[in-house]
């Protein structure tokens, strides 16, 4: 099974917006592009807003019917680990084997040596292709990659074993995701976090490592960008030495978590990718959600009062709404409006102030940050909230697909 040389994990938090996802990937594939679209949910967002995997395939399944889409599609399983994965065996074709927690956790000595062993071959001035200076390889170095990756890295064998015998070799897409950590994974801790995998028998398709800067969600990168750009060619250039070296899978590519919105790297990405002519897998989950909400503002009405009342209840519980996701979220308190500010605002007000238009001058990211983390109030208004989505199903929808298409996949592929 093949993801396909571009992918997008297209989330929905209350699996509704189906087909406006899918028609924005559709309008860029008239373009002659093959972006491949991924439904993906994580464990988490399950259990808030209170779906099951079948949702998530249901959604899929019924906008490829109703659009008449002819491509591949795929369901994520998303960020799922020994835990969870087996909720989502029948529903799902495409597993994140989320091993974060791992990275770190101690390893046999025996199996730290060798690992290092295995390795002497690549000691001392590694050329990768492409690079410009050589990679120094250390004995210490190796051992200090192994002693932060090995149990991280045999995590992943062990998820995917269970999925293979489970759903059958080469019935699913395997990712392998590091991403939620603190500090990134540079290229050379890369190349042989993929040794690791080839070693171990994983045919890992997309890998997602932590980058340099701050992936907040829904806003715009923060970092330097000349790091970053050296940083993303540098990976890409490592996966391609390691497929050939390794004998890992053709398709291996680069997976971006937090993907969404991040405007400043999106040109980076695409001169890189198109420079090597490689693929690249982007999540854009949460901004579904939040265009959404802002659907419901535009809709005015009941829509506009409904999306008060989120902020409303956002604002009183943000603490609470925050604290999962501290490390991908930067909000000053001091910034967000006032309950009774925000009452008092139109719909043209409260949708510029939450779309993601950085130079306008109604955007505020503290906003727009606290309503990403907050669908869990909107889960708990149940048919309150999904009722009025049906109602304003052509807005939210037309928000939705020009997301998608205007603000992300133009950027992405040059459109």
């Amino acid at each position: 099974m093949k993801l396909g040389k571009y992918s997008i994990g297209v989330g929905d938090r209350f699996t509704l917006q189906g087909k406006a996802q899918l028609s924005a990937i559709m309008k860029a594939n008239e373009k002659g592009l093959e972006i491949t679209p991924v439904w993906n949910k994580s464990n988490r967002e399950h259990i808030y807003v209170g779906t099951v995997p079948a949702d998530t395939r249901n959604e899929a399944d019924e906008a490829v019917k109703a659009l008449n889409y002819k491509g591949a599609y795929f369901v994520d399983a998303d960020h799922i680990n020994l835990d969870t994965v087996s909720k989502y065996v029948e529903m799902s074709d495409f597993f994140t084997l989320d091993v974060a927690s791992f990275i770190g956790k101690e390893s046999k000595k025996e199996d730290v040596d060798a690992f290092v062993a295995s390795c002497k071959k690549y000691m001392g001035q590694l050329q990768i292709p492409g690079i410009e200076s050589p990679l120094n390889i250390t004995d210490e170095l190796l051992h200090d990659v192994a002693g932060k990756f090995l149990a991280a890295t045999q995590q992943a064998y062990e998820i995917y074993s269970y999925l293979k015998k489970e759903k059958g070799e080469g019935n699913f897409i395997t990712e392998v995701s590091m991403d939620e950590v603190e500090s990134p994974q540079t290229p050379i801790e890369m190349l042989f976090i993929l040794k690791m995998l080839a070693d171990k028998g994983v045919p890992v398709q997309t890998i997602a490592p932590k980058f340099t800067g701050r992936f907040n969600k829904g806003v715009d990168y923060v970092g330097d960008l000349d790091q970053f750009a050296k940083e993303f060619e540098e990976d890409v250039l490592v996966i391609d030495y390691a497929v050939k070296e390794f004998g890992l899978p053709q398709d291996l590519k680069l997976s971006v978590h937090s993907g969404s919105d991040k405007f400043s790297i999106y040109p980076i990405m695409a001169n890189v990718i198109a420079k090597h002519d490689k693929g690249l897998h982007i999540k854009t989950a949460g901004t579904t959600w939040l265009e959404e909400v802002i659907g419901l503002a535009v809709a005015g009405g009941d829509g506009l009062s409904l999306a008060k009342k989120i902020y409303e209840n956002s604002y009183n519980r943000r603490d609470e709404l925050c604290a999962p996701y501290a490390d991908v979220i930067d909000i000053d308190p001091a910034q967000l409006p006032s309950i009774e500010e925000v009452n008092g605002w139109s719909s043209e007000k409260y949708a510029n102030t939450l779309r993601h238009i950085p130079n306008h001058p109604d955007y505020n990211s503290n906003f727009r940050q606290l309503i990403h983390v907050a669908y869990a109030v909107a889960a708990k208004l149940g048919d309150e909230y999904t009722d009025l989505l049906t109602k304003h199903a052509e807005v939210v929808g037309s928000c939705v697909e020009e997301n998608i298409y205007d603000r992300h996949l133009k950027r992405l592929f040059n459109l």
